[in-house]
């Protein structure tokens, strides 16, 4: 999608109402020590908020300049410091080495995928996390919500396989999220790969 896309559906705020840092997030990053992080395709900031709360020094990157306003106002409200910056991740290039680096659910077709997780690998610091969270392949035909289109879905094990090109792989699992629905709970399927740079 072009960014004027992404920009219309950040525009809904209804949409991305939702404030609260992903749970496979705040389960990997309580176990860390705060320090420098970037979030790439960071959306409306929730996750670089959350990183800011818990003393990390945040840079969050997002295709939408939309989202990107939109982030800078939510951490302004709460008096947090956080570099917020637009950019097309297919162009973008490391130019600063973090503790954390993250992905949360990029969507993004092959082959670009691969290379934005290399470039996001080469941003990692010695002793730092890669962190990637997406959207399963297997969620179009047994999960709930995500994308409908298979071409942004993958499998941790195609994820685990490019960042361990560059680094240690910690963790690569599929990961039930659960969904709140008007019909009850359902459960997105979801994958997460951690990976270090030792």
């Amino acid at each position: 999608m072009e960014s004027t896309d992404w920009d219309a559906r950040h525009r809904d705020t209804d949409r991305f109402s939702d404030r609260e840092p992903n749970r496979f997030v705040v389960d990997v990053v309580k176990r860390l020590k705060p320090g420098t992080a970037l979030d790439l395709a960071s959306g409306q900031g929730r996750n670089a908020v959350w990183l800011a709360e818990q003393g990390w020094q945040v840079t969050a990157i997002d295709y939408s300049a939309v989202a990107v306003e939109k982030a800078a106002a939510f951490s302004a409200q709460l008096g947090l410091e956080i570099t917020f910056r637009q950019a097309d991740l297919l162009e973008w290039q490391p130019d600063d080495r973090y503790d954390l680096v993250m992905i949360v659910y990029l969507q993004v077709p092959l082959p670009d995928r691969h290379e934005v997780w290399r470039k996001a690998a080469r941003a990692v610091a010695d002793g730092g996390h890669l962190l990637l969270v997406g959207h399963d392949l297997r969620n179009l035909e047994e999960g709930y919500g995500g994308p409908s289109h298979p071409s942004v879905l993958y499998t941790a094990s195609e994820a685990a396989g490019v960042a361990g090109e560059a680094l240690r792989i910690e963790r690569s699992e599929t990961v039930l999220r659960p969904v709140e629905t008007g019909e009850g709970a359902r459960f997105a399927i979801d994958n997460l790969v951690l990976a270090r740079r030792t």
